[in-house]
């Protein structure tokens, strides 16, 4: 019998990861952040060239690991809108994107509280919106997220399994549940959506 462990396991190294997003990858273990895992990149990364993303928008900068990846897939002109409530995570993040060698005018990178920053962003206005931040407002992250995506634009919530506890009926709490019924309301509220397996999970749905 097959083992799915194994299987996970293989899937999750099999991407090869750039030398900027190790180095952010070191740093955020250094800060104590968890970043995104190379397979979740590798598919941030494939779903941003499949719509030749130009303009995107990240919440949740962290140290450039999942914007290293995005950037990767991006259009060569495309932009690349992060919000971070943590500066210093973003001056990392910075280096990273320098270290890769992405042109300082492919990247906006914004201070700030995400549900704060997002009524500021147009309407749609963006090919891709990648939400990583607190489960505990992914619901009004990706009710803004909807708004600024353009028809045909993708949404993406990293950590949708939370760790693995979403697919345990048993785990009641407030994170956990909030990232169960976001699953919920995505899949009936939208027609073309799906919950991969890689990372922690990442929910993907087209507008």
């Amino acid at each position: 019998m097959n083992d799915p462990a194994l299987a996970w396991s293989y899937t999750e190294d099999y991407p090869a990861e750039s030398e900027p997003a190790r180095h952010g990858r070191t740093k955020a273990g250094e800060l104590g952040v968890s970043s995104i895992s190379p397979a979740t990149g590798a598919t941030l990364r494939l779903l941003a060239a499949a719509v030749d993303a130009r303009s995107v928008v990240e919440i949740g900068t962290g140290t450039g690991v999942s914007g290293s990846w995005l950037l990767e897939g991006m259009a060569h002109d495309g932009v690349l809108t992060s919000i971070d409530v943590e500066p210093e995570f973003q001056r990392v993040a910075r280096e990273v994107f320098t270290q890769a060698g992405i042109r300082p005018a492919r990247t906006r990178l914004i201070a700030g509280r995400a549900l704060d920053v997002l009524p500021r962003l147009a309407d749609s206005a963006y090919d891709m919106v990648v939400v990583d931040g607190d489960p505990s407002e992914a619901a009004a992250l990706v009710e803004q997220a909807w708004r600024i995506l353009r028809p045909g634009g993708i949404l993406a919530v990293a950590r949708a399994l939370h760790g693995g506890l979403v697919a345990d009926p048993a785990r009641r709490d407030e994170q956990t549940v909030a990232m169960r019924e976001l699953g919920k309301q995505v899949r009936e509220d939208v027609d073309t959506a799906t919950l991969l397996p890689v990372g922690e999970g990442l929910l993907v749905a087209v507008r």
